[in-house]
């Protein structure tokens, strides 16, 4: 079932003197299902902050509509079953952790009993046991992403829209945060989430979106994303003439590197391999290694993203 839906979802803007038009995002379509964790990629400005602003109802579309959680944007939503972090958290310094996290408990409705018991168990979820007392104005960019994090859990929502959960964390801080990720999609909880990360999108999404400049330009899982290109094939090589050495050199590779007295070649496609591999063995050269190589999500994305003008 779905529990995010986007249809046709259009943002322009009017910008400088004379009001020029400019579109943030060109008729969106994508359907999240519930229970899923769906990366929503692309580089700055190509439209993520601008959906889930949109989403939230910050800012207003053009045209299109979405429905979280059955309800159409301009309907009243249920609130306290929709958790947002934005990318850039902002919080009252002067506040401690528990202070602050305290503050959005009894604002949701908590009583002061139950907001302690949810604060503490919050704090030991993000690993801010800690610094509670400490003030926000103390905490690292880090510290401050984890508590944004936290706050967005207060009413144990069903769907979390986080943007760039991952920002200022170090390696055992994104760690832990992937593994809270995996932990809430357990509990069937749905999360929309943006990152620059590819490599951690790699690690948890079911499916994810590409979008660049407002256009969204490849949806689905990462697996099928990668699968639908025509991978690059490594060989490798010892005993080699420098005759047939150089005669390999002039096939159609795409690199060539010796590392530890092998020598390394990436051929472009199969044939071309098996090509390299039947030189080799006339040569009699050994083959030490052919295998495929599909490449990763960041691979993939610099291509795709990188050569679109």
């Amino acid at each position: 079932m779905a529990i995010l839906r986007i249809q046709n979802l259009t943002k322009e803007y009017s910008t400088g003197f004379l009001g020029k038009r400019f579109r943030a995002l060109n008729n969106l379509n994508l359907e999240v299902e519930e229970g899923e964790i769906f990366g929503f990629l692309g580089p700055n400005g190509a439209g993520k902050t601008t959906t889930i602003k949109m989403l939230l109802r910050i800012i207003f579309p053009t045209s299109g509509t979405a429905w979280l959680l059955d309800k159409e944007l301009g309907e009243a939503p249920d609130i306290h079953k929709i958790g947002y972090m934005p990318e850039n958290p902002y919080f009252y310094r002067f506040l401690t952790g528990q202070e602050f996290l305290m503050f959005y408990a009894r604002l949701s409705g908590m009583s002061s009993g139950e907001a302690r018991k949810k604060v503490d168990e919050l704090l030991e979820i993000v690993g801010l046991t800690y610094a509670r007392k400490t003030r926000l104005s103390d905490y690292s960019k880090g510290m401050v992403t984890r508590v944004g994090l936290a706050q967005s859990l207060i009413t144990n929502p069903s769907l979390l829209l986080l943007d760039e959960p991952m920002s200022g964390l170090d390696p055992i801080g994104r760690r832990e945060i992937r593994d809270l990720i995996h932990q809430l999609k357990e509990e069937r909880k749905t999360i929309f989430f943006c990152s620059h990360i590819l490599a951690d999108i790699e690690m948890l999404c079911d499916r994810i979106a590409i979008l660049n400049k407002g256009e969204l330009i490849k949806l689905g899982t990462v697996r099928e994303i990668l699968s639908s290109q025509s991978p690059d094939y490594i060989i490798s090589l010892e005993g080699l003439s420098e005759a047939a050495l150089e005669e390999i050199k002039g096939m159609n590779i795409k690199k060539y590197e010796v590392i530890g007295g092998f020598h390394h070649f990436t051929a472009p496609s199969q044939e071309d391999a098996q090509r390299i591999a039947q030189r080799a063995m006339a040569d009699q050269g050994r083959i030490i290694e052919l295998r495929p190589e599909r490449g990763t999500l960041e691979d993939y994305f610099i291509r795709e993203v990188g050569t679109r003008e």
